[in-house]
């Protein structure tokens, strides 16, 4: 899942997360100082006392009848903008006509909108969220991680679709609009995962888009009766992907592994998910036989390779030519931004048309008892790995939160222009690079027109 798996590389989980844990620290103390500072005429970002009652947002009914679903977001500032302007939305997309009579009114009070955003890459089968603390046993390889996966699914008392809900649900009050759930599929959970997050996400459908990945984390071939698990998921259409892990460091199997899960891909018509941590030439070999593969079976457009630790490390030649062959096979890519050397180059692999995701990971699991599935907070984690300090490289950090998860799940990018759904997240602030830095809490979070969430909870179903 989220470890190197060879030995000869020496990298940590505990490694890989010290830098978060520090940056997560700091983001909260950013928010609550900013807090005290901001003008009230740009309202204080997150951790300031409860506005008066004047500054609130509010809301006056729709009195359409029934007819188009209609909403003015008045006083808001797209992105900051200086001058706050209305937004009206009809049947769920943002409009430049006039709004219809009746139609309800949120008065914004001059908050930023901003685009909700998009989890590329989450595991919220295996998280303790909300659960009393678990205390971690030591684990340095893959196969020591499952074996604490196992361990605490079993200790947890509280049913993995209620644990997966409540996260996922959390992640739609902090401004997720859509995420890729990697799920654990082994003989140690048979299809729960799978039937947890697939009750999750029927009950969140309102709010939140969500794929599925089977994901064998135990491995494929390494774990008997895991490809007969994936099989059955693709066949009975619980999933909108199957996943793999590390062909050769963990599995030690390319070929087979790979034959496998792209068999099971193209009899089923899903799509490929692939967990890749290994290193150097070893992660090359794997990632040009899933480039071979997806060409071979024409699954173009179908196919995601995750982490791909052994990308960061290519000279500037070898990364324009490897990009070139991704984006030919339309294979996209995820980061999680664990660290500055192994976050993925996204703006060059953008250039060359490589689509990038990012993505949150393990949250409060076995793995790590860090993680929020907090995208906004992951885009500050990205800007902090990758050292911005200009605006447009923090705003560049966000738009890798928001568009480039969007266009990695084939959704629309939510640009709050004529058009655009309105999928939106309301918060105080002064502009968006400071909104990235700071945090300040998401007041208001909209989907398709609907108030699905506020001030950190949700907003009925």
């Amino acid at each position: 899942m989220h470890a190197e798996s060879t030995a000869s590389a020496g990298l940590s989980r505990r490694s890989m997360l010290a830098g978060a844990a520090a940056v997560a620290g700091t983001a909260a103390t950013l928010s609550a100082s900013a807090a005290s500072g901001a003008q009230a005429a740009e309202a204080a970002p997150a951790g300031a006392v409860a506005a008066p009652a004047a500054d609130r947002i509010t809301e006056q009914p729709d009195r359409t009848g029934g007819h188009a679903r209609a909403t003015v977001f008045k006083n808001v500032r797209p992105y900051g903008a200086r001058r706050p302007v209305d937004l009206t939305v009809v049947d769920g997309v943002i409009t430049a006509d006039p709004a219809p009579r009746g139609a309800k009114v949120v008065d914004c009070k001059g908050r930023i909108a901003l685009p909700t955003l998009v989890d590329a890459h989450i595991h919220p089968d295996k998280t303790a969220w909300g659960e009393p603390w678990a205390t971690r046993n030591p684990a340095s390889s893959i196969a020591e991680y499952t074996e604490e996966d196992v361990k605490l699914y079993h200790a947890l008392r509280t049913p993995l679709k209620k644990r997966a809900e409540r996260l996922m649900g959390h992640a739609v009050t902090q401004g997720t609009r859509a995420m890729r759930a990697h799920v654990d599929v082994a003989p140690a959970y048979d299809l729960v995962g799978v039937e947890g997050v697939g009750s999750a996400r029927r009950a969140l459908r309102h709010a939140l888009d969500v794929e599925i990945v089977a994901f064998p984390q135990h491995g494929v071939v390494r774990t008997p009766g895991t490809k007969e698990l994936l099989e059955e998921a693709a066949r009975t259409g619980a999933i909108d992907r199957v996943g793999g892990i590390d062909p050769i460091g963990f599995d030690e199997a390319l070929d087979e592994q790979l034959d496998i899960v792209f068999g099971i891909a193209d009899r089923h018509g899903v799509g490929v998910d692939i967990h890749l941590h290994e290193r150097a030439a070893t992660g090359m070999e794997s990632l040009r036989a899933i480039i071979d593969r997806t060409n071979a079976l024409s699954l173009q457009g179908k196919v995601t390779v995750s982490h791909v630790f052994c990308v960061p490390g290519l000279s500037e030649r070898e990364l324009d030519r490897l990009a070139a062959e991704l984006a030919d096979a339309r294979i996209s890519l995820t980061t999680v931004a664990p660290s500055s050397d192994l976050v993925l180059p996204i703006d060059r692999l953008r250039e060359h048309g490589v689509e990038v995701g990012l993505g949150s990971d393990g949250v409060r699991d076995s793995w790590s008892p860090f993680g929020n599935a907090d995208m906004l907070h992951r885009s500050h984690l990205l800007a902090w790995v990758r050292d911005a300090r200009l605006d447009e490289e923090l705003e560049a950090a966000f738009r890798a939160g928001a568009d480039g998860g969007a266009r990695l799940l084939g959704l629309p990018e939510a640009d709050l222009k004529p058009g655009s759904p309105a999928d939106f997240l309301l918060v105080r602030g002064e502009c968006l690079p400071q909104v990235v830095v700071d945090l300040p809490r998401r007041e208001m979070v909209v989907r398709g027109g609907r108030i699905v969430a506020r001030d950190g909870e949700l907003a009925g179903h």
